[in-house]
């Protein structure tokens, strides 16, 4: 039977890649050591797949259609899109592997469990979402990916206790899956921030150190009584919301989690953090 081996989350944002260094140097030092110690836990859990949970920034969908998840099936992913190549600092494209026997699985079984996903089956566009977690943490592009996608942009967004039901819900899907694949689990998104709104650069450190503190520790309801959907929005609109993505592997953990950095990082127009769950259910 398949295995959830290593549940992590992290900040995607296009800064981390596109203008790193515009950032001071002791906030760059933080990210580039989170996201070591990331890599280092997932080289320790040795996963054969991971899976990456973020928010599609209307790429793939258009906003009279937008799926409140979506799954990558298709055995071959490539990117950046072409308009964020640029954005990103991605003169060429990487290529990773994907695994369409598991991602179709998911989608099948899902609807079996009442969770109707959409899928795409060939060029799935990548943003900064899917494209900053692959590129730090999978960086010879040798472990196959399945990129599931959520709307949290575009009203009725998923609040933080669905997503958490439908993390429960993938977690069971996985668990039944009958091939013996190691999955790591990659939370992409947040902190506080409002993309593009009239708060470009506004940073709620506040929320930002009341969830991270909240993750540390480990009560789950507690975050979810705190981190509303309205809080989140208050803390930056169409960004901060993000974070459903981490609600969604919090389903597959326990007890605290180790957050292993925090950056209120104007230069990237984003606060930053990253964490690792020890424990798994």
């Amino acid at each position: 039977m398949a295995e959830i081996v290593a549940a992590v989350a992290s900040t995607h944002t296009p800064g981390l890649l596109g203008w790193f260094e515009d950032a001071p140097e002791h906030q760059q030092q933080t990210a580039l050591a989170s996201f070591k110690k990331m890599r280092d836990h997932l080289d320790a859990a040795k996963p054969d797949v991971l899976i990456i949970f973020a928010n599609d920034h209307l790429l793939n969908w258009p906003l009279s259609n937008t799926p409140e998840y979506t799954v990558g099936i298709a055995d071959q992913h490539s990117g950046p899109a072409d308009w964020y190549q640029t954005w990103l600092a991605q003169h060429e494209k990487y290529h990773v592997p994907g695994n369409s026997k598991l991602a179709r699985y998911i989608v099948n079984e899902a609807a079996r469990h009442g969770l109707q996903l959409a899928y795409i089956q060939e060029d799935m566009q990548f943003d900064d979402g899917i494209s900053t977690p692959t590129k730090y943490l999978n960086p010879d592009m040798n472990i196959p990916i399945i990129p599931i996608t959520m709307n949290c942009t575009v009203p009725p967004i998923p609040t933080p206790e669905r997503a958490y039901q439908v993390g429960h819900v993938i977690r069971d899907v996985l668990n039944s899956y009958p091939g013996d694949e190691r999955i790591a689990l990659i939370g992409s998104g947040g902190l506080s921030h409002e993309p593009g709104g009239p708060r470009y650069f506004y940073i709620d450190e506040e929320f930002d150190r009341m969830f991270l503190d909240c993750l540390a520790e480990g009560d789950h309801r507690k975050l979810m009584e705190k981190c509303t959907l309205e809080r989140m929005e208050e803390a930056g609109s169409g960004g901060t919301a993000e974070l459903i993505a981490w609600f969604v592997v919090l389903a597959s953990t326990r007890g605290p989690a180790d957050v292993l950095g925090y950056c209120d990082s104007y230069a990237w127009r984003s606060a930053s953090g990253w964490v690792i769950w020890p424990e798994l259910k």
